[in-house]
């Protein structure tokens, strides 16, 4: 890829899992990774060797202010947010908080992110949100997180009538061997992933390797816009 062609990604929270394989896999093909974290300090000194050199930004996904900023760090090709934040178990026991914490990392953030970035935005640029499969595939002790990942695909095709030509597309990944799941221990995650592998039409676990190729695909194909990628290995369908 010459440089004419070099495409300008800010990622935000895109230092770990996901986000680390997005920003590998761009460089790899000669694209400019921004990393967007609400500490750089902290988040730079945790990156591997071949990220040392990516610029990191403060993003705050819960400080409009900071998200304002960021216009200056423009243009961009693509602004990808990977903020998540949890709010897991019965509907009965859940925390008001816990719950607008959800919406604001994966809904309110990323909406202002549109407010602010669109007009930083290159021709045929794209805003890729991340939903999940609990949308699809809802569950006890998932309502919540199953409300916030559709209210994020609903999100991205009302962003891109609204912000057209500019793109927006989510990418809903399934169960991915991202880190997420490592506080089930060795044991519980490996039991966890054989189950879910012999459940899903694919047969296997996604790596962030697979969500890194759909994001960047969103990134390339400029017809593609308001629509839901599914990464999930047919995980829904089960």
């Amino acid at each position: 890829m010459t440089n004419h062609d070099q495409k300008r990604l800010l990622l935000i929270g895109g230092s770990s899992g996901i986000g680390r394989a997005i920003a590998l896999a761009a460089l790899e093909r000669g694209d400019q990774p921004i990393i967007g974290a609400r500490d750089p300090e902290r988040t730079a000194s945790a990156l591997p060797e071949a990220l040392r050199g990516v610029p990191l930004v403060h993003a705050d996904l819960a400080d409009e202010r900071s998200i304002a900023v960021l216009a200056q760090e423009g243009p961009f090709d693509a602004v990808v947010s990977l903020a998540a934040a949890s709010a897991n178990g019965p509907v009965a026991t859940l925390e008001r908080a816990a719950v607008h914490a959800a919406f604001d990392a994966k809904v309110v953030g990323p909406m202002l992110l549109a407010k602010h970035l669109a007009d930083s935005m290159r021709p045929g640029g794209v805003f890729v949100f991340f939903s999940g499969v609990a949308a699809w595939k809802p569950a006890p002790g998932l309502s919540a997180m199953a409300t916030v990942n559709g209210a994020v695909a609903f999100m991205a095709e009302a962003l891109a009538v609204e912000l057209a030509p500019v793109r927006a597309v989510a990418v809903s990944p399934g169960v991915v061997d991202s880190g997420l799941w490592d506080f089930m221990g060795d044991d519980g995650k490996r039991e966890f992933f054989a189950a879910t592998a012999a459940s899903n039409p694919a047969r296997r676990i996604g790596a962030p390797a697979d969500i890194a190729d759909a994001v960047l695909f969103a990134v390339d194909d400029t017809f593609l816009t308001g629509t839901t990628l599914h990464v999930d290995g047919g995980g829904r369908l089960g």
